[in-house]
């Protein structure tokens, strides 16, 4: 009963998301090439906030949790699993203060109003995750624009997402990029919970009524850790131990 309903409720989020997506795509480009980065960073945190009204229209809830302080004016890695595409426009508008960036297939970077201009202009590292020769210097400069400007690296260390929320072994060459090129950066890991769910029943219709929680972890000082590979071990078992089953 509840996926047939979904049915005519999908249909109307997807025309409102599409719609969405039209709108803010010429207001991105003004705010960009008229009056710079931080308009268009303006245009794209308020992008999120409608995305999320959109999912509204399916019953879907966002709750947000941190109880730790974290400083503003440093370069952040935030490290989260991935569930679905639902993760990304809740946690930008969530972590929006920090400039959030995400590492992304090259494939997103056409064809998508708004989405595809925001990752080839807004910071974000596309990468051809099948050619080395392309995905590494692209890591490797993305290191460096996060760490030269104060922002915050997003990595899904999974490398895909999660289908029904069971988290796959992180991959660990991205991280150690990261690392090496982010040296002053706090890490931020962070848990997604019940995203997979709003595809549930794949890409159409929608999952109705989820509720989405992002929590966030106790932030630490990369500079602090000498064997990166365990501090990478001991926030895959952060992160993972908050998913719920």
């Amino acid at each position: 009963m509840v996926k047939l309903l979904s049915y005519p409720i999908s249909i109307i989020y997807f025309i409102c998301f599409g719609l969405t997506l039209l709108v803010f795509h010429p207001i991105q480009w003004i705010c960009l090439n008229v009056f710079g980065y931080q308009a268009h960073k303006v245009s794209v945190d308020i992008l999120q906030f409608c995305l999320m009204r959109c999912a509204n229209i399916l019953g879907t809830r966002f709750s947000f949790y941190n109880e730790y302080p974290i400083e503003k004016e440093r370069p952040l890695i935030i490290i989260t699993n991935h569930q679905s595409l639902h993760d990304i426009y809740p946690l930008t508008w969530f972590m929006r203060r920090y400039h959030p960036k995400f590492i992304s297939k090259i494939e997103l970077g056409k064809g998508i109003p708004s989405v595809s201009y925001n990752l080839r202009h807004g910071g974000a590292a596309l990468i051809d995750r099948k050619n080395p020769r392309q995905s590494l210097p692209a890591l490797m400069k993305f290191g460096e624009y996060i760490e030269n400007n104060n922002r915050a690296a997003v990595i899904f260390p999974e490398g895909t997402r999660s289908k029904d929320g069971t988290p796959k072994p992180f991959q660990t060459r991205g991280l150690g990029i990261l690392f090496k090129k982010i040296p002053s950066a706090i890490i931020v890991p962070v848990t997604i919970n019940n995203s997979w769910k709003m595809l549930r029943y794949g890409k159409f219709p929608m999952g109705l009524g989820n509720h989405l929680k992002f929590k966030v972890h106790k932030p630490l000082e990369l500079a602090n850790f000498t064997d990166k590979q365990a501090l990478i071990d001991t926030i895959e078992k952060t992160i993972k131990a908050d998913i719920e089953h």
